[in-house]
């Protein structure tokens, strides 16, 4: 089975926070970078840099986490961040590259509540 992705988008550390779920993630952040579309939140508020992500094996809880991630207090999502990306690194520009093979291992975290 494909991998499912919650990730988190922004402009800047410490700056606007989107969260989103998908089955392709690099696809999909490619789509954020190049404002693919126009009147979306992303492109609106310039939320070019994956901050974070995790993955899951299904559509269906992807979905669920991204919903419950939503309802989350400001800081509680900057914490998630912090914890995985503390200084805020787009971790997309070398998506290829070992660089990120940390951030991709610790991406399925326990759930906050």
């Amino acid at each position: 089975m494909k991998p499912w992705y919650v990730y988190i988008m922004t402009n800047k550390p410490d700056g606007v926070i989107y969260i989103g779920c998908t089955d392709d993630i690099e696809a999909r952040v490619l789509e954020h970078k190049n404002k693919i579309y126009k009147n979306s939140f992303t492109a609106k508020y310039n939320c070019d840099k994956l901050v974070y992500f995790e993955e899951y094996k299904s559509g269906l809880e992807a979905s669920k986490r991204e919903k419950q991630m939503k309802k989350w207090k400001r800081k509680w999502k900057i914490n998630l961040i912090l914890d995985m990306n503390p200084s805020w690194m787009d971790i997309s520009l070398n998506w290829s590259e070992n660089v990120n093979s940390v951030f991709k291992i610790k991406r399925s975290l326990p759930t906050q509540e």
